[in-house]
This record gives structure tokens, sequence and C-alpha cells, in this order.
């Protein structure tokens, strides 16, 4: 079933992990081994997941796994490009 609207994975991340636990985004960067700034990039949608970043999180949150990280992602972005679908000019394809 496609959800309308399917938050970003930052979004999740920010509400449903970092906050519940009161984490601070340097704290949490410092944990995850990256940079603050990369991490609230991401918080704040203006980032992709990447598959690193999915195995960095996997692995901070042992209750999570990359495939349910990636899968917010391709969610996300499958819901954005079918927005823009109908601006989308392409010519059928057909046996000639």
């Amino acid at each position: 079933m496609r959800m309308h609207n399917p938050p970003h994975p930052g979004e999740i991340l920010r509400e449903l992990y970092l906050g519940p636990l009161n984490l601070t985004v340097t704290a949490t960067a410092k944990a995850l081994g990256v940079t603050r700034k990369a991490l609230s990039e991401l918080l704040n949608g203006r980032t992709n997941l990447s598959r690193e970043m999915a195995i960095r999180l996997s692995k901070a949150f042992p209750n999570t796994d990359i495939r349910m990280w990636l899968d917010l992602q391709v969610q996300h972005d499958t819901w954005v490009a079918e927005q823009r679908a109908p601006q989308i000019d392409v010519r059928p394809l057909v046996p000639a």
C-alpha cells in the first residue's frame, strides 16, 4: 500500500529516535562517526540517506536494520518522483 507523502528518513530519525531518547545532534553525530553538519542535513531533509548512513543507524539503534532505513528513503523518493511524473514528457515506444 502506498503512503501519501511519506516522511523523509531524517524526520523519522529526529521524531522517533533522537527526540524520545533526548539525544542531541552533536552527541548523535559523534556516536555515528559523522559530522554534525552531515547529520543535521539528513535530519532536515536536505540530503538523502546513504547506504553507509543506513548501516551506521542500524548499528546505533539495534531494533532497526539497514533495509528499514533504506526502505524509508525509497518510499520518500518514489512519492517525490510520482509528484513530478505528470511534467515528464515521454513518447511511448511501440513495436514497428
